[in-house]
């Protein structure tokens, strides 16, 4: 009855407006809890009580504390932060306050669910043992991408981590898609909701969207409806979800900046000290859900200035299960690491998966070798010439990420890749793979050993020994002619 009647009490005294967080006295108040903030003008806007210390209550107004006035009223509404969730979300945009963004049906009436609940009990989750196809072959032949799985895309400014993550939203073989946008730009936005319509997928999708003009207060709430709704689809609705997420780095710097509106004491390069907790929280609701569907969480994170030791990327790295490293418009195939491949990578797939993406890399390594001895002038040996060629056919049928092709399909050009460029004895794998799989047609042109001289280097040795014989020629004549002076 007592918090029945603290939901009609309205608060007419904030003491402190900073930023996007006010504070006032007020009692019954639980911490996440929901309030509508009317400004003098009739101005209404949601907020979220963030800080409690003893009755002081601090709160973030979704629309920004800009022109709010310190008479302004703010009522307790005695719910913590919910969304909307049911199978009709699917194909709508949402803003980060969980307000729909189209111009689609009303779903006011529909279910609602709680945001921020907490991480799935171990004892509840499964190993995971399924790949998520994302076409993209850097990735589904070399650091799979396992369901249940988290891990990000490290990537710095103007490399294009927004058209590899669309690539692999409309490609990877997941039954909903859950986007969450973190302060972007109109262009990126559209590019995203673009690209999911063009390719067919924007029924399946859920798209939650922060653009860069939207409150920063926001920002903080789109990673937690998106995880919210995709483990509601997994649970109830036995989906495979696939979430994407970015930019991760804005979002540690939206808690930057409330964390200093709130004036707590900043720790490493003016992050909050609970960094790493913040993005533990939402990077640990990937789940493989016994009996049920799973969500695999991928994200962007830039570095600023390409720094990994940056304390963005450097929390992820210990967090999440392993990372794409995104240089030069490709994914690195010596900085990336998927932890969890070993779990898929000759069981889920083909039995000749493992010795081809190691072969496959090691060679390549070699030839990037081979290019520094070439670009220094070194002398090349025949094996040199066959890595430089190995090199340029890795770069242009596999590191590209516009290419597209299933893994099956990216392991039988695998091998006839091989077998363009070198001799099977030469590859160092199992002889019954060997037998298998390596096409017995194919050989390794210009870098294969001529079994015989062509006629232009009949002509060149015909040339070389008269030449021989000339200059022996010349030489006895002088010596017969120094003899007789």
């Amino acid at each position: 009855m007592a918090g029945d009647l603290e939901q009609l009490v309205r608060y007419t005294r904030i003491q402190e407006i900073v930023g996007d967080v006010i504070r006032l006295q007020a009692s019954g108040v639980d911490l996440g809890g929901m309030a509508e903030v009317e400004n003098t003008d009739g101005e209404r806007s949601l907020a979220r009580v963030i800080g409690l210390d003893h009755k002081l209550a601090s709160l973030q107004v979704f629309a920004g504390g800009k022109g709010l006035s310190t008479d302004a009223t703010v009522q307790f509404l005695g719910r913590p932060l919910d969304v909307v969730f049911s199978p009709n979300i699917l194909g709508r945009i949402f803003r980060g306050s969980g307000e729909a963004l189209d111009s689609g049906p009303d779903l006011s009436a529909e279910p609602h669910i709680n945001v921020g609940g907490p991480t799935v009990n171990p004892v509840m989750r499964v190993m995971p043992t399924k790949m998520i196809e994302t076409r993209v072959p850097m990735i589904d032949l070399f650091n799979c991408l396992v369901e249940s799985q988290k891990i990000p895309i490290f990537s710095v400014a103007g490399e294009p981590h927004s058209e590899l993550l669309a690539r692999i939203g409309f490609q990877a073989d997941a039954d909903v898609l859950v986007f969450g946008g973190l302060g972007l730009i109109f262009d990126d936005y559209h590019f995203f909701r673009s690209s999911f319509e063009e390719h067919g997928v924007f029924g399946r999708t859920v798209m939650f969207v922060n653009q860069a003009s939207d409150p920063l207060v926001e920002r903080l709430l789109v990673p937690d409806m998106a995880l919210a709704v995709a483990e509601k689809f997994a649970v109830e609705e036995n989906k495979r979800v696939l979430v994407l997420l970015t930019d991760m780095t804005a979002y540690a710097d939206a808690m930057k900046e409330i964390g200093v509106a709130q004036e707590r004491i900043p720790a490493v390069r003016g992050y909050m000290g609970d960094l790493y907790t913040q993005l533990a929280k939402r990077y640990e609701k990937a789940c493989d859900f016994k009996g049920a569907g799973s969500v695999t969480i991928l994200t962007v994170t830039t570095m600023p200035g390409d720094d990994v030791t940056h304390p963005v990327p450097d929390n992820t790295g210990y967090i999440t299960e392993g990372q794409f490293y995104l240089h030069g418009g490709i994914i690195d195939p010596f900085g990336s690491l998927s932890r969890l491949k070993q779990h898929v990578v000759g069981k889920a797939t083909r039995e000749d998966h493992s010795q081809i993406m190691n072969t496959m890399i090691r060679l390549y390594s070699e030839a990037v070798e081979s290019q520094r001895k070439q670009a220094m002038a070194f002398e090349l040996s025949a094996f040199d010439s066959k890595l430089l060629k190995f090199g340029k056919l890795f770069c242009e049928r596999f590191m590209d990420i516009r290419v597209s092709m299933g893994v099956i399909e990216a392991l039988d050009l695998c091998w006839k890749t091989l077998a363009e460029c070198f001799d099977s004895e030469e590859l160092l794998m199992k002889q019954n793979l060997i037998d298998k799989y390596f096409p017995k047609s194919s050989h390794c042109g210009h870098c294969s050993r001529p079994t015989a001289f062509p006629p232009v280097a009949w002509y060149w040795v015909i040339a070389r020994l008269i030449g021989l014989w000339q200059n022996f020629d010349l030489a006895r004549t002088r010596f017969n002619n120094s003899n007789s002076s």
